[in-house]
């Protein structure tokens, strides 16, 4: 295990800028997940600091070592890829043993190694089969127990869930949140998938074009997005964006928007140099409630109404504006009624539409 430092790394191909001054500190036994859209470069960056790929700037250092002039195989990391790199020919335990066995490893050493990341992954009943005898589940923890044998100070993860199906993908999820509670090893995984950020990451960095929009714990960014974008990926379904102007009544602060106007008695932001001026409130779909008996409300046209099971996404028509809001799976409003909601300021953000920022 060792912390990971990425400091001012920068990497171009050509005139094209793929990664812009990325300055990360992971603590040792740390679960960094990167996340972001395709093209983000969430994936060239890990592959920096595994050292398949140079960078144009910057340094990579794994506990108190600079690897930046360091060959993979000598950086003491293991990787999890998305296509599993399992060898056809070999069975479980060799594909598993196969590392410490080029590393001239004792067999007896290897042996050992092999049966303790089977048992904590519970696959010693595959040991002798071969990968095309495998579901991709089975398969995903083969490449997972060959990782582990290598006791690295750094797991890697490039987007290891892709080629599963929604069921497994959960279940695999668990499997690894499990693996990193028992063995506690600085872990890097690539996504973009933002459920499965929220649920392993001690700290997420989203990522946009080359550049972190924003690094910090999974609730902090749910919470407090530190701008639209990153409100806007994060959560399921996405953040409201009410745009509107922000003006000082005789109750105080409201957001007069197209359908009418919203007080903003409760909101945790200082927000008074923004007065007289265009702002933006997002607004979570679970932030509303049915009961509008709120100092704060929020009136409009239902649109669509889409039974879940546990719940009730209710969209509403305001002003033109489309909100979304989760309801209790007993409320379901008919198309076309006029329909009240209230809103938990406390959980509410002002964005400013000109930057994009959190205000």
């Amino acid at each position: 295990m060792a912390p990971l430092s990425i400091q001012g790394v920068r990497k171009s191909f050509g005139s094209v800028e793929v990664l812009n001054n990325i300055d990360i500190e992971l603590e040792d036994g740390g679960f960094l997940v990167l996340l972001g859209p395709s093209g983000c470069g969430k994936s060239t960056l890990l592959a920096i600091v595994a050292g398949l790929e140079p960078s144009s700037g910057g340094d990579v250092v794994i506990g108190d070592r600079n690897v930046n002039n360091v060959h993979p195989k000598d950086r003491n990391i293991a990787m999890v890829f998305q296509s599993y790199a399992l060898y056809p020919t070999m069975s479980v335990k060799r594909n598993i043993g196969f590392g410490l066995e080029m590393r001239k490893v004792p067999e007896a050493e290897r042996e050992a190694g092999v049966r303790k990341a089977a048992k904590l992954l519970q696959i010693e009943h595959l040991l002798e089969r071969k990968p095309g005898q495998l579901s991709g589940g089975q398969r995903q923890r083969v490449a997972m127990g060959r990782a582990i044998v290598r006791d690295p100070d750094l797991f890697l993860f490039d987007e290891p869930l892709s080629n599963l199906d929604a069921k497994l993908r959960v279940e695999m999820r668990t499997e690894i949140k499990r693996l990193h509670d028992r063995l506690g090893t600085t872990t890097v995984y690539v996504t973009h998938d933002q459920i499965e950020a929220m649920t392993l990451g001690t700290k997420v960095a989203v990522m946009k074009n080359g550049v972190i929009q924003q690094f910090a714990d999974p609730q902090t960014i749910y919470e407090r997005p530190a701008n639209m974008f990153v409100a806007g990926f994060i959560g399921t379904p996405t953040m409201n964006f009410l745009e509107g102007t922000l003006e000082q009544a005789e109750g105080g602060l409201v957001l007069r928007h197209a359908g009418g106007s919203l007080g903003l008695g409760g909101i945790e932001q200082e927000v008074g140099s923004f007065v007289r001026k265009p702002v933006v409130a997002g607004i979570r779909p679970e932030t509303f409630t049915a009961a509008a008996g709120s100092a704060s409300t929020l009136s409009g046209k239902v649109d669509v109404v889409e039974p879940t099971g546990p719940d009730t996404m209710v969209i509403l028509d305001v002003g033109g504006q489309m909100m979304t809001a989760r309801l209790g799976s007993r409320d379901r409003p008919r198309l076309g009624d006029p329909m009240t909601l209230g809103i938990d300021m406390r959980a509410v953000n002002l964005f400013d539409p000109q930057s994009g920022n959190r205000i």
